[in-house]
């Protein structure tokens, strides 16, 4: 990327199991592309490969293009915002997130996923999100007669 800023593409697949109106049983499988900029596309780099189940949520961003062949072309991409790895063999599931809006871009990027089986890290290496925050006050209690509608 010419800003320096991380960036990886890739594809997830998406499964959906039912039963049509003749009563047979169907599995649908649609793919997606997905885009992740920044520090999460580094830890998606360096940590994700092809059968990893992965949640992302994000946006849905359509970019357009001319081709090499002049033709205009278009494609809808989501823009991971938050990631949880599902299934990380004998370590808890990492959820990380993107703290940053990146913003928008036009240019055709051909910069693929690549696999990696890198060494598993060890725990203290992950980001973590701590959950060790005090509960909230508890206050007196609110009587019906205090609500005001």
């Amino acid at each position: 990327m010419p800003s320096g800023q991380s960036v990886v593409n890739f594809a997830v697949a998406t499964n959906r199991s039912f039963t049509d109106k003749e009563g047979n049983k169907r599995d649908d499988v649609e793919f997606h592309n997905i885009v992740v900029w920044g520090k999460l596309a580094e830890i998606c780099n360096q940590y994700l490969n092809k059968g990893k189940k992965v949640y992302i949520d994000g946006r849905l961003q359509t970019r357009t293009w001319d081709g090499q062949d002049g033709v205009s072309r278009s494609r809808t991409e989501i823009i991971a915002e938050n990631l949880i790895m599902l299934d990380r063999a004998g370590q808890s599931s990492g959820n990380y997130q993107q703290n940053q809006n990146q913003g928008n871009y036009s240019n055709n990027q051909n910069q693929n996923f690549q696999s990696k089986s890198a060494a598993p890290q060890a725990e203290e290496q992950l980001p973590t999100i701590s959950l060790d925050e005090e509960p909230a006050p508890q206050g007196d209690k609110i009587r019906i007669e205090d609500i005001p509608f």
